[in-house]
Formats: structure tokens, sequence, C-alpha cells
């Protein structure tokens, strides 16, 4: 049988021992490398960055700036908004010949003669010399104006240019005196004012619609006597018929277009 015994030169450790392990097999520190290592620039800079130690007063030292510096700094002056290049040049036209420059300083003139002249292609205070009216002592010209719903029926006479309206003359029907003057344009486009008498009945409407419808019957009573009068009167809006009314109320709406107010509950 074999002896378990052990041996003189084999001792046991003791308990509470530790076992040391020989300094060759202990972990080597690693070491930085040649790469790793900070170079003498960085050095300093690495110095700077660590906290100082407690209890030392931190020094910091302000960076010194020259005297010059600040004095160039002043004298500057504050910067302005660079201006539109080709501003301050002047046009200079290069003509080939003086016809041509006459030509152009001619067309210049009219351009602003044609600018100052005011549009007056709809109203003319000119009368229209073409209009021929036989003005016989039964000759009666009738014709019915509209504008909106107002409705005037004009019976045009020879006379002395007295207005009678429903019955009443003119300012007192119509006492504004622009409404006035928008009726006696026709007449006094044809030239007529004073040589023909207005005879009208006129209903529906208000004031200004009013007006409108007898101006609009005046004008096609004028076509009725003489018929060439169109274009010139057609020119100026006299013809125009406006056919503006109110909107029919609509089945399940408030009004025209209005729609009652939606409610959830």
């Amino acid at each position: 049988m074999a002896d378990d015994t052990p041996r003189d030169d084999e001792q046991q450790p003791e308990e509470g021992a530790v076992e040391e392990t020989p300094a060759a097999e202990a972990p080597a520190e690693e070491q930085p490398t040649a790469e790793e290592q900070p170079t003498a620039e960085e050095q300093p800079a690495a110095a700077e960055e660590q906290p100082a130690a407690a209890g030392e007063d931190v020094v910091v030292e302000a960076e010194e700036v020259d005297d010059e510096y600040l004095e160039e700094v002043a004298e500057v002056a504050p910067r302005e908004k660079p201006a539109i290049p080709g501003a301050d040049l002047e046009v200079d036209l290069v003509f080939e010949s003086e016809e041509r420059r006459s030509e152009y300083d001619e067309d210049s003139d009219e351009e602003e003669a044609a600018a100052d002249a005011v549009d007056e292609d709809l109203v003319e205070d000119t009368p229209i010399s073409t209009a021929t009216i036989d003005l016989a002592a039964g000759a009666r010209y009738r014709a019915t104006g509209k504008r909106k719903t107002a409705v005037a029926r004009v019976i045009l006479k020879p006379g002395t240019g007295v207005y009678s309206i429903n019955g009443k003359p003119l300012d007192d029907f119509f006492p504004r005196a622009t409404l006035q003057r928008n009726i006696r344009q026709p007449l006094e486009t044809v030239g007529y004012e004073d040589r023909m008498d207005v005879v009208a009945r006129m209903h529906g409407g208000g004031v200004s619609s009013q007006a409108g419808a007898l101006r609009h019957g005046i004008s096609r009573a004028l076509l009725e006597a003489d018929p060439n009068l169109r274009a010139e009167l057609k020119k100026r809006g006299f013809l125009t018929r406006d056919a503006r009314v109110k909107e029919r109320k609509k089945a399940g709406l408030k009004k025209a277009r209005k729609r009652p107010q939606f409610s959830k509950r």
C-alpha cells in the first residue's frame, strides 16, 4: 500500500498564510508607449489643466493689450451701408446724328403731354355736333330706362328744358346736385338741354337708382330721335343698364346665402 503521510520536504502551508507568487510571474505595469507620451509642448498645457491643490490661490495673468491697438479700434468709423453701384452716374445717350437727337426730344415731349392729359373717353363735356333731332310741334320720343329695381318711363318733346318727374320738378324730386347733374348729362352731351322737355313716371328702387334709371331712359329716348347717336352715347356709358338686384331668399336659409348656425347638441 502507498504511504499517504507527507514527507519532510513537502511541508503543508500553515493556515492563514498567503502564498507568494514569484516576481517573475507578477504582471508588469502598463508603461505608456513612445507615441502616447506627451510632447514637450503638451506637458505645460497638461500641467495647467491640473486643478490647483487645496488651499493654494489661483493666479490668472491677464493678457496685455497694446495701447496702439485700442487707439486704432477707437478711430475706426461706424460701418456704413454700401451705396448702389452706378447710382451717381448720369444718363448719357450718344446719337449718331443731330436728327436722331431731335426725334428723341420730340417723342419725350409727346409722352409727357400724353401722361398729363386726362382720359375723358367715358364722359366728355363737348356736345355732339352731328345730332339731328326733329323738333316738330307734335314730336314725341318714348323709352323706358332701368337701373337695379327702378323703372322710368320717359317722354321727350320739344320745349325749354323743363323736367317733370311724377308731377314734380327735378329739384324737388332729386335734391342732390350730383344726381341732377347725372340726369342732365345725356341732353347736355347732345346739345338739346334747352330745346327739349322731359316727362317721366318712376317707381321702384331708391333715390340713386331712380336717377340712374331716368338717365338711362333719356338716353334711349334720344336713340329713338336719332339712331346715329348710339356710338357717342354708348362710349360715354349712358346706355349701360345696371342690372344689379337683391338676391332672393332661399328655403332653409336665413337670407340669400346666410345659413343657420350648426349646433351639435
